[in-house]
C-alpha cells in the first residue's frame, strides 16, 4: 500500500524553517515517519510543494520518492498526489510531523480498517490524553462518545478521492500519537519524550 506523507506546508507556527526537516533526537521529523511506514510494509511517497524546497532536496539526497503538488492546500495536494499515482485501491495518508508513530501502530490501523469493511479510516486520540501529555488539540470531535482530536493518519480509497467515503473513525488511546508538533512548547515536550523513551 502506498503511504502519502504530506509535507507541502510552510509550518509557519513553529518558526524553525521547513517543519519536516526539524530534527528530533538527531533526525528530521519526516524521516521517523517515512521509516515507520516502510517498516510496516508500505511504500512511502512524500507530497511536496514549492513551499518546501529544502525538504525536496532532502528527499532527492536520500532517494525518497516524492510528488510535487501545487501547494494550494492539504486536500487539494492530496487529491493531486492520488491522481498522479493513479492509485485506485486503499492508500495511507499521513502528516509529516508525528515522529513517534511506529510500524506496529500503522499495522494496527490497517488491520482495523480491513476488518471494518469500510472504504476509509480516520484516526483519533482522546482529548484527555493530549492534555495529560501537555499538547493542545486544535480540532475536536466526539468519537464513540469521547471528545477526540484527529491524529492526521488516514486511509482512503484512491478511486473515490474527492468523494465522501464511508469512514471508520478509529479512537486510539495511544500516547505516541498525541505528538503532532506545531509549537515550540510541543517540540520541547517531544524532545523530552524521545530522551526518556530512547535512553
Amino acid at each position: 500500500m502506498h503511504a502519502l506523507i504530506m509535507a507541502g506546508g510552510e509550518g509557519s507556527r513553529l518558526g524553525l524553517g521547513e517543519k519536516p526537516l526539524v530534527c528530533i533526537h538527531g533526525r528530521p521529523m519526516i524521516q521517523w515517519v517515512i521509516e515507520a511506514f516502510s517498516d510496516a510494509g508500505c511504500s512511502p511517497v512524500v507530497v511536496l510543494s514549492s513551499k518546501t524546497p529544502y525538504t525536496r532536496n532532502w528527499c532527492r539526497a536520500n532517494s525518497i520518492p516524492f510528488i510535487l503538488a501545487d501547494g494550494n492546500g492539504y486536500l487539494e495536494d492530496l487529491i493531486y498526489a492520488v491522481t498522479a499515482l493513479e492509485e485506485g485501491g486503499p492508500i495511507f495518508t499521513s502528516v509529516s510531523d508525528i515522529p513517534c508513530i511506529s510500524a506496529d501502530i500503522i499495522r494496527s490501523v490497517s488491520e482495523s480498517h480491513r476488518r471494518s469493511g469500510m472504504e476509509a479510516c480516520s484516526t483519533w486520540v482522546p482529548v484527555s490524553l493530549c492534555r495529560e501529555v501537555g499538547t493542545e488539540p486544535r480540532y475536536l470531535c466526539e468519537i464513540d462518545g469521547v471528545p477526540a482530536s484527529p491524529v492526521g493518519v488516514n486511509i482512503l480509497q484512491g478511486s473515490k478521492i474527492g468523494e465522501v467515503q464511508e469512514e471508520l473513525c478509529l479512537l486510539l488511546n495511544t500516547r505516541e500519537l498525541v505528538f503532532n508538533v506545531n509549537t515550540r512548547s510541543e517540540l520541547a515536550l517531544l524532545e523530552q519524550y524521545f530522551q526518556s523513551d530512547h535512553s
